[in-house]
């Protein structure tokens, strides 16, 4: 048979859900027999229900019978109402032919790299960071310039390493505020300035807000609210984190720059067609019918987060700072897996095997996350509290 093309070994893949497959086998064939069971605290997938009247919305979509194709761009009620959502936190004047709809946020981010790398492009991302920006960038044949976000300063972008990193071959820079896997909310200030570098050597900005409503402290800011940056920045958000409608798979992009619409659509075009309809009327009455749902998840995010910050305090060998937005916390654990003399990936393997409870090295992230295990507190406070007092115990076990 003939070989597989030459870019296949340059695509990764998402680890988060890799892990979940393994764990899913452990737990069935070892904790199960044994009366057990697996705690996970560590995949991004909100635990709360969808809305019943998001749900409520895509029924009625079938029973109307809205079950074809629509615009590949997305049905213009939907493209819309996101125009107007975005147009009231960035104060920039979108219209629904500035966005596209797509099959989840993901395309996004693929369209967007297809649309921009050459091979040898480079492509400046803040790590740790979601692995498919990484992934996809490699994949294309572009460059990928990690850009470390460093716990002593909360995780927060460094702005002469950026002007540092930056070479004739640099193309785009990715930001992504609130911030998986650290759960940093970039501040504003650092934002208009990484705006100030993007417009000095015309650089094209990812900016991936997907967690933009989930924050605890302070506010969040789009660099596309910056004079300029709306034409040369790609706002990527969805329905999936905000209203926990993961597996509805709605997400978009928004820009200013109509070449980059229509790019966005071609490419679309090509790969799915049109998104989902159902799910569409379901993103539809999400993003307008209103956010007391949206509030009062954040507000539970918040006592899970204060929660687990004050079990990880109790533990000895373990720190981290205080997370402003997302659902997601990064504890350095050097101290304790240069005492075990294990890497971090061994650590969660063990964690998983010998305390019951699934986390993620921070290495999933990247190089820059060899010394931090990654939580997600969008579990129940039983299982934290429950996940943590084993951890808590193990650890106790082997390090008298």
């Amino acid at each position: 048979m003939k070989s597989f093309s030459k870019r296949i070994p340059h695509l990764g893949t998402e680890n988060a859900f890799s892990v979940i497959g393994k764990a899913k086998e452990f737990e069935e064939n070892i904790l199960k027999p044994q009366g057990k069971k697996l705690i996970y605290l560590q995949i991004g997938e909100p635990s709360f229900d969808t809305p019943e009247n998001i749900n409520q919305a895509a029924i009625a979509a079938i029973k109307n019978n809205k079950t074809h194709y629509s615009p590949t761009p997305g049905i213009p009620e939907l493209r819309e109402a996101v125009a107007q959502s975005v147009s009231s936190y960035t104060k920039i004047n979108y219209k629904k032919e500035d966005v596209v709809v797509t099959a989840g946020a993901k395309p996004i981010i693929f369209y967007l790299i297809n649309a921009l790398i050459d091979e040898g492009d480079e492509v400046i991302i803040p790590n740790p960071a979601f692995p498919i920006y990484g992934s996809v960038t490699e994949y294309l044949g572009g460059v990928v310039i990690p850009l470390q976000l460093k716990e002593e300063n909360n995780f927060n972008l460094d702005l002469t390493e950026l002007k540092n990193s930056i070479t004739p071959k640099t193309k785009l820079i990715i930001l992504n505020s609130p911030q998986n896997p650290t759960g940093a909310v970039f501040d504003e200030k650092i934002i208009r300035e990484i705006a100030k570098v993007a417009i000095e050597n015309d650089l094209w900005v990812l900016s991936d807000e997907i967690y933009n409503e989930i924050i605890h402290e302070g506010h969040h800011f789009s660099i596309a609210s910056v004079d300029g940056m709306s034409e040369r920045t790609v706002i990527l958000n969805g329905v999936s984190k905000t209203f926990a409608m993961t597996g509805y798979r709605i997400g978009w992009g928004v820009t200013k720059n109509k070449e980059m619409t229509n790019t966005l659509e071609r490419l679309a075009c090509n790969d799915t067609s049109c998104p989902n309809s159902i799910a569409q009327y379901a993103a539809l009455e999400a993003v307008t019918g209103g956010d007391a749902t949206v509030k009062k998840m954040v507000s539970e995010y918040k006592t899970r987060r204060d929660l687990l910050l004050k079990l990880v305090a109790e533990i000895p060998g373990m720190k981290c700072h205080t997370p402003l937005g997302a659902f997601y916390l990064m504890v350095n654990v050097r101290e304790i897996i240069d005492k075990l003399g294990i890497t971090v990936e061994t650590f969660c393997d063990n964690i998983m095997k010998e305390a019951n409870v699934l986390i993620l090295p921070g290495t999933v992230f990247g190089h820059y996350g060899e010394d931090f295990i990654r939580f997600s507190y969008v579990s129940s406070e039983e299982n934290i509290t429950e996940g943590m007092a084993q951890i808590k115990s193990y650890l106790a076990s082997i390090l008298k």
